[in-house]
């Protein structure tokens, strides 16, 4: 599966609308601390929320998909969830169906895999990860994935060491190779990683920035 890159010009208007766009500055819990752009977010590397989705199958295949080119961080790596930064006071499960739809033309329905939190040099976040089963058709027509596949949750390991991928987008991800999708997450589950410790690490070093 594939999809075109936009136009040039298509882009330049991507890029503005992305980084114009209204976000919540928050704490390590969630506290709303000001509403700032997008660019003022990613110029000072500030902690906001973020939804993580990951699409399945029912043969257990992840959905995995290429960034565009013109993404203001890991443009061109290999995501294993779509998602993004919530709007303000947008809740989580909201974010998550607008994200999916936006990105990848679906709506289904969201299990919801509990907390997530990332933190590096460059980037903090908190956000929700969830999974969609949904084998498609899908559609990507606002210009942030370029190219798509499926991947066996078997052989995600060796899709993850043979691809450029965004650090917590694995770190979430990967998960549900660790911990199957019948498993609910128990009461106040956290995923978590930091510059200095982990509780999943990356299978590889990288460059410590943000994917959505």
């Amino acid at each position: 599966m594939s999809s075109d890159k936009p136009a040039e010009t298509d882009t330049a208007h991507l890029v503005a609308a992305a980084a114009a766009q209204l976000v919540e500055h928050v704490d390590e819990h969630g506290q709303v601390i000001k509403i700032i752009t997008r660019a003022e977010m990613r110029a000072g590397s500030l902690r906001h929320r973020s939804v993580y989705i990951a699409v399945l199958d029912h043969d257990d295949r992840l959905l995995v998909h290429r960034r565009a080119e013109w993404k203001d961080v890991f443009p061109g790596a290999w995501d294993l969830a779509f998602g993004g930064i919530c709007d303000v006071d947008e809740d989580w499960e909201s974010s998550a169906y607008r994200e999916l739809m936006e990105e990848a033309g679906v709506r289904g329905e969201l299990t919801d895999r509990g907390p997530v939190s990332f933190e590096a040099p460059g980037v903090a976040l908190v956000g929700r990860f969830f999974v969609c089963r949904h084998a498609g058709p899908f559609t990507f027509n606002d210009g942030e994935v370029t190219h798509s596949q499926w991947v066996p949750l078997k052989d995600l390991a060796d899709f993850v060491n043979s691809h450029e991928v965004p650090p917590d987008s694995e770190l979430v991800v990967t998960s549900l190779v660790h911990k199957p999708l019948t498993d609910e997450p128990q009461s106040g589950e956290h995923m978590s990683s930091s510059h200095s410790s982990t509780v999943m690490k990356p299978n590889r070093a990288r460059t410590n920035r943000g994917t959505l």
